[in-house]
């Protein structure tokens, strides 16, 4: 195993000094490599990316950030090509080893970044989060991860995908060291809001897992206090997911497109299947999703008013294996795609606690969602709970079957010709 669990682009490491004193003094952090960093490529886990830029004169925004609330740079991670995956594996920079579960993959595409922080080679790391890519593999590495509202943290210096849905996010090892980042790259005043929590828990967000998954992260959700169930999906995952895979794929050709036709670069072969996908949306399928989303975005805005937080899986089990196959791999994106859109499709915060071992002993993460710009309530109360030492699972609740609403289903679709 590498020193450096693999998490680094291999080659010299770029280091930064600090710029300022901050929240963040004697700590260092890593940066993922779609983030700009000044003297240094941004090569997005990409040989032709890299090879057709110049190194950065200025570092992205967070990057920045961070520098000057005291923390210094321990490198750049490795990336999943152009961020377009969850496995964290690269076919030219490598796969990082996840060490909470080696015969694992750490998740992606912020892989490096996970692995950085699990390893212990940085406090905190930047990472990027599209479709799930902080969330993850803060799942699969046992650590804590944070998408923030979307557009809350700036995007200046960092390679898009699809921009809709890009967040940059952050890992840490500690709820407290989690918080205290995002007290930097969230900025504005925080929200007066103390008045009690009610956690509610996505019952068919937890059938998305086997049971052997299911029962720790339904025990790690009760000993926090969840009790009321909700229908998140109404048994509509398909269309979730159809939407994500429209929009996202969409806005990822028109980022691109241009680029890949011209340059015709170098991609694993199932990243290229995926930007050849993209590249066959049509603009009727756009709108039609388009509508969908917006439905979606209402629907889980009324689950979460002011005050209520939703608890979900992070992921739909444990890492996947290291030597997955194809089905395995499909079967595993149909179901963590349909999870991690939650947040996508709503612009919502989400933050992943590494909440229990699943059986064989790799992390499960158990993930909170809440309302708009509810950001720092959500580093808060993790941090609360961290301190108080309340989330050792003891507390099991016995079923998360979700009833369908009155009248039966409702059809994010909309009316349909027959």
């Amino acid at each position: 195993m590498a020193t450096d669990h693999g998490a680094f682009v291999p080659g010299p490491r770029r280091r930064l000094a600090p710029t300022g004193q901050g929240p963040l003094d004697g700590l260092t952090f890593a940066a993922k490599d779609n983030m700009d960093v000044a003297g240094w490529v941004t090569g997005a886990g990409n040989p032709d990316w890299r090879a057709s830029r110049p190194p950065s004169e200025r570092s992205a925004w967070a990057v920045q950030a961070l520098l000057a609330a005291g923390a210094a740079l321990a490198g750049v991670t490795v990336s999943d090509e152009l961020a377009f995956s969850l496995e964290g594996r690269n076919a030219f920079d490598g796969t990082p080893v996840n060490p909470a579960c080696p015969n694992g993959l750490p998740g992606g595409s912020s892989s490096g970044s996970a692995v950085a922080v699990a390893a212990h080679h940085a406090d905190i790391a930047l990472g990027t989060d599209t479709g799930g890519s902080v969330r993850v593999p803060a799942s699969f590495c046992g650590i804590f991860g944070f998408r923030p509202s979307h557009g809350r943290v700036p995007m200046d210096g960092v390679v898009p995908l699809a921009p809709s849905y890009d967040t940059v996010g952050w890992f840490a090892r500690s709820a407290d060291l989690l918080q205290r980042a995002g007290s930097v790259l969230l900025g504005g005043p925080e929200p007066d809001e103390t008045a009690p929590i009610r956690l509610i828990l996505a019952g068919d967000g937890f059938d998305t897992m086997d049971s052997a998954h299911q029962a720790p992260l339904l025990s790690a959700a009760g000993a926090l206090g969840a009790q009321d169930v909700c229908c998140l999906f109404d048994r509509q995952q398909a269309l979730w997911l159809e939407c994500y895979r429209v929009l996202q794929g969409a806005e990822i050709w028109r980022a691109h497109g241009d680029w890949i036709r011209s340059a015709r670069p170098r991609f694993a072969p199932d990243i290229a299947a995926r930007f050849a996908d993209a590249s066959c949306i049509t603009e009727a399928e756009v709108a039609t999703m388009a509508d969908i989303r917006g439905r979606i975005a209402r629907h889980v805005h009324s689950l979460v008013p002011v005050g209520t937080v939703m608890l979900l899986p992070t992921a739909p089990g444990p890492a996947l294996r290291r030597s997955a196959d194809a089905a395995e791999i499909g079967a595993f994106y149909t179901r963590a795609l349909a999870l991690t859109s939650v947040a996508g499709h709503t612009g919502l915060p989400q933050l992943c606690l590494p909440a229990t071992p699943a059986a064989g002993g790799c992390p499960l993460g158990l993930s909170l969602i809440g309302w708009p710009n509810s950001d720092s309530v959500l580093l808060r109360i993790a941090a609360g709970w961290e301190a108080n030492g309340d989330w050792s699972p003891t507390q099991p609740i016995e079923s998360a079957a979700c009833a369908s609403p009155p009248g039966g289903s409702r059809s994010l679709a909309g009316p349909t010709n027959s």
